[in-house]
């Protein structure tokens, strides 16, 4: 069965602290001790560690919003700033579990005590799991109303959703603050009394030296309400909060922004070997295929270096040729032995192109050899010309060179030739 240690950090001195370790279950595994903080760090290995904070730090109420998870974090701020002295800005929220009631249950606490906590833990090498205010170690049990007394202090809950801390308190002067106890002077509204009805049953906790401190006040409450238990805590208050936080109970003030982060490097670790493994694979598979790509980009320069020594041979002063494919294509082309379009037709497109921009342009002659298109043409100006060698060039695919220009008249006449670009 897994251990808990639970740490209640002292109200005055932080740096002193209290601990326990109890089981799932809640039984004590190892009693309390008193001390440092620095000796709590030691029992902390291989235990989940729940911290106990000062109740008179952290408010503890209750909402009724019609939405959960991030939505209902995000409208509490709004639904409570009426009801708080410091600016919502500055506070902390963290949720329970919804009561039978509907109502759920949040606590506050600024979120500099928040900071101070943590940074309190950090600097002794403690993370705890959960962070819980003290007076929730009081378990809720439903129409009774349970307290704890100690020396100074009064933890309680109505079993419902009232959780109170109170200081300087008696445990009948708390239970007439909720209403619970009356006398009569003080007497409950009966119309009230029906409406919400009060527990009648009572269950304290407190030590030896207490019990006999209120030993009055426990035989009128017994007068006052329908029962009336008292436990004596032979070892203190704080194994019992802490069975009852062992076992669940409490609003874990770890959440949002102070949740836990999930340690990447702790998941990884079991896994390490085999993510080695699967790694070395893979840099052997890319490292296959970038040797592959090496050779073949090897092989492909060796043979366009072939291309071009045999290809300036066939055609002296040729330039360098870059796509092979292109260039026995435009070969094929000449020839006429291609299945694609032959370069005179596709020539002639361009060609018609740019004279049907240009409507003062006549063709006058043209012939056609070898793949290469020679132009007579007629055109008013030498701009004209300009155009026409732009637009048949404009695709990239051919090439038009003027040859010559002569004067005729008002026109000019030039000769043009035509070659495809990758000759």
């Amino acid at each position: 069965m897994s251990e808990n240690l639970i740490i209640k950090i002292d109200d005055h001195n932080d740096k002193q602290a209290n601990w326990i370790v109890v089981d799932s279950a809640g039984m004590v595994c190892q009693p309390e001790t008193q001390g440092a903080l620095d000796q709590a760090a030691n029992e902390a290995d291989g235990r989940r560690v729940i911290a106990l904070v000062p109740g008179a730090d952290v408010l503890t109420t209750k909402v009724n919003i019609p939405a959960k998870g991030h939505k209902l974090m995000a409208a509490l701020p709004y639904a409570l700033e009426e009801f708080l002295a410091q600016d919502v800005e500055e506070l902390h929220f963290a949720i329970g579990d919804k009561g039978a009631s509907g109502h759920t249950p949040v606590c506050v606490v600024s979120e500099e005590r928040m900071d101070e906590w943590i940074e309190l833990f950090r600097s002794h090498d403690i993370s705890p799991d959960r962070m819980i205010a003290e007076n929730h170690g009081l378990a809720r049990i439903p129409g009774t109303v349970s307290i704890l007394v100690t020396e100074d202090r009064l933890f309680m809950n109505d079993g419902a959703d009232l959780t109170l801390m109170m200081e300087d308190f008696s445990p009948i002067d708390a239970l007439k603050a909720i209403g619970v106890s009356n006398n009569e002077s003080d007497e409950i509204d009966k119309q009230d009394q029906a409406n919400n009805p009060r527990p009648r049953h009572l269950l304290a906790y407190c030590t030896s030296d207490t019990e006999q401190i209120y030993e009055a006040g426990w035989n009128k409450l017994r007068k006052d309400l329908d029962s009336v238990e008292v436990k004596i805590l032979p070892d203190g208050a704080l194994p019992k909060l802490a069975a009852t936080v062992a076992t669940g109970n409490g609003i874990n003030l770890l959440q949002g922004h102070y949740g836990p982060k999930i340690e990447y490097a702790a998941l990884f670790r079991p896994w390490r070997h085999a993510a080695a493994l699967l790694l070395g694979f893979v840099l052997i598979a890319f490292g296959g295929k970038a040797m592959d790509l090496y050779m073949l980009t090897k092989q492909e320069e060796l043979l366009s270096s072939s291309f071009n020594t045999e290809y300036r041979n066939m055609l002296p002063g040729a330039r360098e040729v870059t796509d092979p494919i292109a260039t026995i294509d435009s070969l094929r082309r000449r020839t006429g032995n291609t299945v694609e379009a032959p370069v005179f037709l596709q020539s002639m497109a361009q060609v018609s192109k740019a004279v049907q921009q240009n409507q003062n342009t006549k063709i006058l002659a043209i012939s056609f050899r070898a793949g290469v298109i020679d132009l007579r043409v007629s055109a008013p100006d030498v701009a004209t010309l300009d155009k026409l060698q732009r637009i048949i060039g404009e695709t990239g695919q051919f090439r038009a060179i003027i040859q010559s220009t002569d004067q005729v008249g008002e026109q000019i006449s030039s000769r043009i030739q035509i070659q495809e670009e990758t000759i």
